[in-house]
C-alpha cells in the first residue's frame, strides 16, 4: 500500500528501483543496512529487514529533492 500524500505512479516507480537496488545489494552478499547506507539513510533499528528497506528507500525517492535529480 502506498502512502496517499504520494502520486501512485511515482510511488510504484520508486518501489521498483528500490527493489532493483535492494537485490543487487542483497546478491553482492550485502544487508538491508548496507542498501540503506547506500541511498545516504541510517538503520536506527537492529531488526531492520528488506522489505523496510525497500519501503524506506523508496520513500526517500520520492521527496521532492531526489525525486528533480532522478528525472
Amino acid at each position: 500500500m502506498f502512502p496517499r500524500y504520494i502520486n501512485s505512479v511515482q510511488w510504484q516507480q520508486s518501489m521498483g528501483y528500490a527493489r532493483q537496488a535492494c537485490a543487487r545489494i542483497f546478491r553482492d552478499g550485502g544487508s538491508p543496512v548496507d542498501a540503506l547506507a547506500a541511498f545516504g539513510l541510517k538503520a536506527d533499528e537492529a531488526a531492520i529487514d528488506w522489505s523496510i528497506a525497500v519501503d524506506r528507500i523508496a520513500h526517500m525517492l520520492c521527496t521532492p529533492q531526489h525525486s528533480k535529480a532522478a528525472a
